[in-house]
């Protein structure tokens, strides 16, 4: 998926005629602790809560302070994990996205990248969870993908998360069939290491509830 294609259209940007006070307002109204300043679609920098508190006056509109802004952007055609990579390394609750001219089209927030995730980890897909764990140089994709198939099943969605300091990794992987002990049994008999596994029940308790209350508190 590409930038442009994760523009949120609740997020309005930001005028150096604005207000600090304004900017506030925003910033609690959309959830998030940064926005962009925009004049005739040219993108002058984000500025951040802490920004506006270090002001002298809320009321004076942002172009009467001298604004110390930095311009964390994305291009519309990048994809989305160079989205996030800036997004995690800036600390960022927003990223604006540019055109080819480096006009400002529209910011993608946090909201956005967790409801792609959510999409992309099939959660609301009914299944179950196993969790492999083992060494980075046994992975074996269309290995994992053919046991899985070999009990009638299918993936849904596969991570890889590489343990700190460590040549280990687990692999966290989404089925369509609810009972998976069968799946278990035979990721077992070929020496995989079953580190975790949740059946319908348990994600329905967990992982959904997880979801769906990250999802009331950002307001979706």
């Amino acid at each position: 998926m590409l930038a442009k294609e994760l523009i949120s259209d609740t997020i309005m940007p930001l005028k150096t005629s604005d207000s600090g006070l304004i900017a506030l307002n925003w910033m609690e109204e959309f959830r998030v602790s940064h926005l962009p300043i925009v004049n005739d679609s040219d993108f002058l920098g984000l500025i951040s809560e802490s920004d506006i508190y270090e002001m002298n006056s809320y009321e004076e509109p942002l172009g009467n302070h001298v604004l110390s802004l930095y311009k964390p952007y994305v291009t519309e055609n990048q994809h989305v994990y160079d989205v996030i990579r800036q997004v995690y390394e800036q600390k960022l609750t927003l990223i604006p996205v540019v055109d080819d001219k480096s006009k400002y089209l529209g910011s993608i927030t946090l909201q956005c990248l967790v409801k792609y995730f959510a999409r992309l980890a099939a959660v609301d897909n009914p299944g179950g969870i196993i969790v492999l764990e083992m060494g980075i140089r046994d992975y074996s994709l269309s290995e994992i993908a053919r046991i899985v198939e070999s009990c009638d099943a299918s993936i849904l969605s596969l991570y890889v998360t590489t343990l700190p300091d460590s040549t280990r990794m687990e692999v966290t992987i989404k089925i369509n069939r609810m009972d998976i002990g069968p799946v278990i049994q035979t990721f077992i008999r070929f020496d995989y290491l079953v580190k975790a596994s949740f059946f319908e029940g348990e994600l329905n308790e967990t992982l959904k509830d997880r979801y769906d209350s990250l999802m009331k508190y950002l307001d979706i």
